[in-house]
């Protein structure tokens, strides 16, 4: 490599921005670049990525921010991506739609109930390591079958965000053990391998690609992959993962017992386990590095919830909010609130939960706001790792990543919630330094387990405020069984209405006027059916306590 310094680049397409990074093989980071791109919610429970514009366009974005400055050569490459998700591609590799996102995206209800009914719930546990949930790919597959046909007929292969850029950058189809364990119920996983006859079933003619691990070497960059980039023609190209654990990676969660916490547009945990066993309000998948297994956790939303309420306060600062969070008390001047705006994923798996705000008054600010929410992702949080010890599985050491820990005050608000303390890493970049991890491993420039970023802080709970959230965090609990038949009427005359807020801001931005959701034909249609749904969402909302 001509004597100068070799250097890894990684990249990683998040559900709102891309992030890149250009470090040393020791870690030294060079260079950091962002690309914000936005997040498509073009009807109530879809979110959807244009891929040539979001994931290819948001690369190529970081690449002509990042390669100028590099002090040396790229000697490997290694993306990550939001997942699981599915985008249907021609033979040509050609995308045929918008990507269907990961688990905030509920449209395949039906589809995992038929699926589940088909292979039975017991049955996919066993083998996939989860339950069909909004998660799965292989409901969001016999969707689209279903109601895209055309789609669905010129469909030879799927993508996720990762294994896109691998394909655009090598030529390359491939996806690794992680992302494919996530991919239910396609892939066994005692046999480390796609499961043929449901796989055969759910979506025939589709082929499945090969798999591999994310530090593996899967290809070098094409010479026309290099005129677009500029990533020199050659460069070894890793394999590459979902998001959230090359960002567990990034920060040293490896070991049996480390726990991640991710904070940001939505919050994600990941348990390293050493005997992990299936539970129904969890997720079991592979590791990221063969014979490991992690337990996942996730909420539908959590730094979505500031945005949302930023919009709302007329684009005030988040350093206003902020401070004016900080302002008030613990307990938010006694608000409770559900962060389910977008359903909720683990432990209850409920899309059509919806969000709420409790003890309003005629005396609370903005500032009351701002903290009641991150408080009830907070709860959240202590929720899921309430069921992570019911699983068998309890935490030893818990760090604390992501966008959200930038603030001091979100991470020690959940420290005070969960009773235990967080350590925060040197590096905050998130996945894209994980990458670069894989990338600097797939090189063989260092060992895999090589730890880059050594903690730097540590939050620690404090009695006081821990005995004010006990309190309220009861009530939080009692809140969900309580109201959940009646979110399930509310959801379900959002969906009549065509409730879309995402499609109605890209209208107004295009200039276009927008009519308002017809609220009033949806209740009178929904009305028609009252006693049907009652009976439904009655059965659902019992259906959907698990661990309440």
């Amino acid at each position: 490599m001509s004597g100068r310094q070799e250097l890894v680049l990684g990249i990683d397409i998040g559900t709102s921005s891309g992030k890149g990074v250009l470090a040393k093989a020791d870690g030294r980071v060079v260079a950091t670049a962002e690309s914000p791109h936005r997040l498509s919610l073009p009807r109530p429970g879809w979110a959807e990525h244009d891929p040539e514009k979001v994931w290819w366009g948001s690369f190529l974005n970081l690449c002509r921010q990042l390669l100028p400055v590099a002090d040396g050569e790229v000697a490997a490459v290694c993306c990550s991506g939001i997942g699981p998700c599915l985008l249907p591609v021609d033979g040509d590799f050609r995308p045929l739609r918008p990507a269907i996102l990961y688990g905030i995206d509920t449209r395949a209800t039906r589809e995992i109930a038929e699926l589940t009914e088909r292979y039975g719930a017991s049955a996919i546990l066993q083998r996939c390591g989860s339950l069909l949930t909004t998660q799965a790919v292989g409901p969001k597959l016999a969707w689209l079958r279903r109601n895209e046909s055309e789609v669905w007929e010129r469909t030879r292969a799927l993508l996720m965000a990762h294994s896109f850029l691998v394909e655009r950058l090598t030529g390359e189809y491939v996806l690794d053990h992680h992302s494919a364990s996530q991919c239910d119920p396609l892939y066994d996983l005692d046999r480390q391998g796609w499961l043929d006859e449901w796989a055969d079933e759910i979506a025939p003619g589709v082929e499945l690609p090969r798999l591999v691990w994310p530090a593996e070497v899967v290809g070098e960059v094409t010479p026309g992959a290099s005129a677009a980039t500029g990533i020199p023609v050659g460069t070894p190209v890793a394999a590459g993962t979902i998001d959230a654990w090359a960002e567990a990676l990034s920060a040293g969660v490896r070991r049996p017992g480390d726990l991640m916490i991710m904070y940001g547009t939505t919050t994600f945990l990941i348990h390293v386990a050493a005997d992990a066993i299936p539970d129904e309000r969890l997720w079991l998948c592979n590791g990221i590095v063969p014979g490991t297994r992690t337990v996942a956790a996730g909420t539908a939303t959590s730094g979505a919830l500031t945005t949302w309420l930023r919009e709302l306060a007329g684009g005030r600062s988040y350093d206003e909010l902020v401070a004016a969070a900080a302002a008030v008390d613990p307990g938010a001047g006694g608000l409770v609130v559900l962060p389910y705006f977008a359903g909720e994923r683990t432990p209850l798996f409920d899309p059509d939960a919806r969000g709420l705000v409790l003890g309003l008054t005629l005396s609370h600010e903005v500032g009351h706001l701002y903290r009641a929410l991150l408080e009830g992702t907070a709860y959240a949080v202590r929720h899921n790792l309430e069921v992570i010890r019911e699983a068998g599985a309890p935490p030893r050491r818990i760090v604390a990543v992501g966008g959200g820990t930038k603030s001091e005050l979100w991470p020690q608000i959940v420290t005070d919630v969960i009773g235990e303390p967080q350590e925060l890493p040197r590096e905050s970049m998130g996945a894209s330094y994980g990458d670069a991890l894989l990338a600097a491993a797939a090189a063989g420039l260092c060992p895999l387990e090589s730890d880059w970023n050594a903690p730097q802080s540590r939050t620690e709970p404090e009695p006081a405020r821990g005995q004010i959230y006990a309190e309220l965090y009861e009530v939080y609990r009692s809140l969900y069984p309580a109201t959940a038949p009646q979110m399930h009427v509310l959801a379900g005359i959002q969906g009549e209405a065509g409730f879309a807020r995402d499609s109605e801001l890209d209208r107004a931005s295009d200039g276009e006027t927008d009519a308002a959701p017809d609220y009033a034909s949806a209740i009178a249609s929904h009305n028609d059916n009252e006693t049907v749904r009652t009976k439904e969402v009655t059965s659902r909302g019992a259906r959907h306590d698990i661990g309440s």
